[in-house]
């Protein structure tokens, strides 16, 4: 039992170990969206799924030898897979949706060890409720999740710090072949395998209504746990501590629900879910009003532990005899594959807007009404949802309302959604066109023929890319920019001038051609590729710029590994002699000028910043921090940039960025930065 018990712990620790170094090490192929870590967990959900179905027919079928001879040689033959880095591309996937890409990564890297872990804890639990009738194997799936919660909690604080991503693979690695040792021990001692013959007093077998209840509920903590990561990512980099946390707070639920009946108690979380769901909703709808990101993550995060405990306390209480448990499981992680699924793939292509969320608050009103107008329920309970059903629904109602009001373009795909909204249709000389990514501007045009080629907002004449341009004026200039936006730093261009764009979603560079003119009023020749900025600059080797503008966002954050040390050396290998690199660091949530000074430190650049406040009273202007980096402090004693540009501030102690370390947690400002 206690070999039982240390091979159940270290399966478990390393299903979910592997996971962040997994995600972390594919992050940078996808421009560091959202839509990486939702995509993985739709990944792992569904490896997850095949290992409880090759257990489940394990367990049905104990008494075949050959079945257990090839478990045995699959989990041999994974050895064959180690080291689990480096990631490899999936073949003929480059031109493929982010998503399927993805899945054909994880898939061919770590497919076949995720799914043989997967299927360790219901498989063993099984052989000792055959070994112990009367027993409670449950208790291992405790001992499970507290793995995989030691695992989660491990990875960002004691080992992402310390180790390589390298040295993390080779680590996990030998970890995992330890693993496999102790099953194929474990699996040789069963010299007479388990059948159904030898489990006694299954019962009845769980009718369709039963199996049903299970697999909604299921779906239901699973699509809550998806929706909410997202959520709380939108303004923030996607990063192992936003992954996490969340995770964290999902498995802890599974570990008291399973572990005993008395960290649930029925009446008490039913009224807490009522009470998560309307606070989630509250804050929804007064989110431009709460000041900074801290409020809203204890608000999401403690309702996500509180319908996560709803949904999987329901699902302990209706669990089966421990005979059945194979199958319980079963239906358990199918709806995790579904409810994850629905919001990484289904959300994308179905809904035009981040509405997920609002629709989960509404299906899990809908849930908590279900369990109680349960026969036996008091109806009170039943009244109460009700009433916070239709508080969800009236919320989704004022979001989706909201969020496609003065939308004259909206679509949505994997780096997220895209909106042009429209001002002053009625005001000629006030009209104008607004690009918006997630819930952050990325462009903006007036529309009237004076006012047309104006640069504007965090790109005005003020702004330190401005004044760089401005001062640039007197020559022709060769430019790179990752990151398209409208296009609008083209404002600046002349005949003569080549601005070469990076672009890693297609959608923006159709609607900064469709919605708006700066590219084709420019005198400047324009081209755009369509990739990762960094991987592109990588692979044009030959190509060199007098000015290299890096402005890569997803809502409100830059890509954390367009801001290592690594990144920062390839723009500066990209420039010409006398070329100055222009960052766009201003963040709402992210106090990331300190990041770029220990890299320019290090790399002997010169830096300065340049913080621009905007004009009061000009809607054609916003505040802005742009860092300049060059080799000669020369490049960046131009009148125009010298006059406001002062040093970078310097933040003692902190370790610089590569691309094995990043800390977001230590740059993050939890109050709201104002203006």
């Amino acid at each position: 039992m206690a070999l039982t018990a240390v091979t159940v712990f270290l399966s478990a620790f390393l299903l979910f170990l592997v996971q962040p170094i997994i995600a972390k090490l594919i992050l940078p192929r996808f421009g560091g969206s959202v839509a990486v870590w939702a995509t993985c967990l739709v990944f792992f959900q569904a490896a997850l799924l095949m290992g409880y179905a090759f257990a489940h027919h394990l367990v049905r079928h104990g008494r075949s030898r050959a079945l257990k001879g090839l478990h045995i040689v699959l989990l041999l033959g994974s050895l064959a897979l180690l080291p689990i880095v480096p990631v490899t591309a999936w073949p003929g996937l480059e031109s493929a949706d982010p998503g399927l890409q993805i899945l054909g990564l994880l898939l061919l890297t770590i497919g076949l060890p995720f799914t043989l872990l997967a299927m360790t804890s219901p498989l063993l639990q099984a052989w000792v409720a055959a070994r112990q009738p009367g027993g409670n194997p449950y208790r291992l799936f405790a001992v499970s999740n507290g793995a995989s919660l030691a695992a989660l909690l491990a990875y960002p604080w004691l080992i992402e710090p310390w180790l390589p991503t390298a040295a993390q693979g080779v680590a996990w690695s030998a970890a995992y072949a330890v693993y496999v040792l102790a099953l194929c021990v474990i699996s040789l001692r069963h010299r007479r395998p388990v059948g159904p013959t030898a489990t006694v007093n299954e019962g009845p077998a769980p009718g369709w209504r039963r199996t049903f209840g299970w697999f909604v509920l299921a779906a239901l903590g699973s699509y809550a746990l998806v929706a909410l990561t997202n959520h709380l990512t939108q303004n923030i980099p996607s990063f192992p501590m936003m992954w996490v946390l969340p995770l964290v707070i999902y498995l802890l639920s599974f570990t008291l629900c399973f572990d005993s009946d008395r960290w649930y108690p029925q009446r008490a979380f039913r009224a807490a879910t009522l009470a998560a769901l309307a606070l989630m909703s509250a804050m929804l709808l007064l989110q431009r009003q709460v000041p900074g990101i801290a409020p809203q993550m204890l608000v999401f995060l403690l309702g996500l532990f509180v319908v996560c405990m709803f949904c999987h306390g329901e699902l302990a209480r209706m669990r089966p005899a421990p005979a059945r448990l194979t199958q319980f499981y079963l239906a358990v992680s199918a709806g995790g594959v579904v409810g994850g699924a629905a919001v990484a793939l289904g959300a994308p292509v179905l809904m035009r807007g981040y509405f997920e969320v609002e629709l989960g608050l509404v299906l899990l009103a809908a849930a908590l009404f279900w369990r109680s107008w349960q026969p036996g329920q008091a109806r009170v309970w039943a009244a109460m949802a009700g009433v916070v059903l239709l508080g969800t629904l009236a919320t989704a109602a004022v979001r989706v309302q909201s969020a496609l009001s003065e939308v004259s373009f909206i679509s949505r795909n994997f780096y997220g959604v895209l909106r042009v909204r429209e001002y002053g249709r009625d005001k000629p000389d006030a009209h104008e066109r607004v690009l918006v990514h997630g819930s952050i501007m990325h462009g903006q045009q007036f529309l009237a023929p004076q006012f047309r080629q104006r640069p504007t907002s965090y790109y005005s004449p003020n702004s330190g890319v401005g004044r760089l341009f401005r001062a640039l004026a007197d020559r022709p200039l060769e430019v790179g920019a990752v990151g398209l936006g409208a296009g609008t730093i083209v404002a600046y261009g002349k005949p003569g001038d080549h601005f070469r764009f990076y672009e890693i979603d297609e959608a923006i560079v159709d609607a900064a051609h469709r919605h708006f003119s700066f590219i084709a009023d420019s005198p400047a020749r324009v081209d755009v590729a369509v990739g990762d900025g960094r991987l592109l600059l990588q692979a044009e080797d030959e190509r060199r710029f007098d000015l290299l503008v890096v402005d890569a966002f997803s809502g409100d954050a830059i890509p954390v590994h367009l801001l290592t040390r690594e990144a920062i050396t390839l723009y500066r290998q990209r420039l010409k002699p006398g070329g100055v690199i222009a960052l766009h660091l201003s963040n709402t949530y992210l106090e990331l000028v300190p990041v770029v000074e220990r890299i320019a430190a290090e790399l002997g650049l010169q830096a300065v910043l340049v913080a621009d406040a905007g004009v009061e009273g000009d809607p054609s202007t916003s505040s802005s921090d742009w860092v300049l980096l060059a080799e000669e402090r020369g490049a960046l004693q131009l009148p125009l940039v010298d006059e406001v540009a002062v040093p970078l501030p310097q933040r003692p102690g902190r370790r610089t960025w590569t691309d094995d370390y990043s800390n977001i947690l230590q740059v993050m400002r939890f109050r709201q930065r104002d203006g």
